[in-house]
């Protein structure tokens, strides 16, 4: 393994532990709060970048079926969305309708989704190789996977920000 892919696994394992900690003890009310109209919440926030990282590095990067999918993860959530859904360009309304019956359920398909990750990370080559051409310039493997583990970071940072919110409302 080079240090490239230890470099990345370090960065991926880093919101993969993240993950349970800013929803543990939360209840489904305090996951769905949001700070202020139109704003994110923890629960969708979290959500979010799993799904981002099912999409981009799972099904786009190693050309995987989503594990939301595959593994009946889409089921299990029970959201009121589209399978393909990441979230992207959510309206507050559609933010609102991502709650969820049990938390669990929702660390569970992150720790799926990293699972299917990880190995990927572990031997993934050719980083300078173009996966996208939609862009100018181009986006390479390598730049694909930096900037998925940057938008995972900013949003577990947005999460755990969210959860301070709630947690400091008196």
């Amino acid at each position: 393994m080079s240090d490239a892919n230890d470099l990345l696994l370090d960065a991926y394992s880093r919101v993969a532990a993240a993950v349970p900690e800013v929803l543990g003890g939360l209840d489904t009310e305090a996951a769905a709060w949001t700070p202020a109209p139109g704003a994110n919440s923890t629960g969708w926030l979290v959500w979010h970048l799993t799904r981002v990282l099912d999409d981009h590095v799972v099904a786009g990067a190693a050309g995987q079926e989503q594990v939301h999918t595959a593994q009946g993860w889409a089921e299990r959530l029970g959201l009121p969305l589209a399978a393909d859904d990441t979230g992207y360009g959510h309206s507050p309304d559609q933010v609102a309708a991502v709650r969820f019956d049990d938390l669990g359920d929702l660390v569970g398909y992150h720790r799926a989704v990293q699972e299917a990750v990880v190995p990927y990370l572990q031997t993934v080559e050719g980083l300078g190789e173009v996966v996208d051409e939609r862009w100018d310039p181009p986006v390479t493997r390598g730049v694909r996977l930096v900037s998925v583990a940057d938008d995972m970071a900013r949003h577990i940072g947005q999460a755990e920000y969210v959860r301070g919110l709630w947690e400091s409302r008196g």
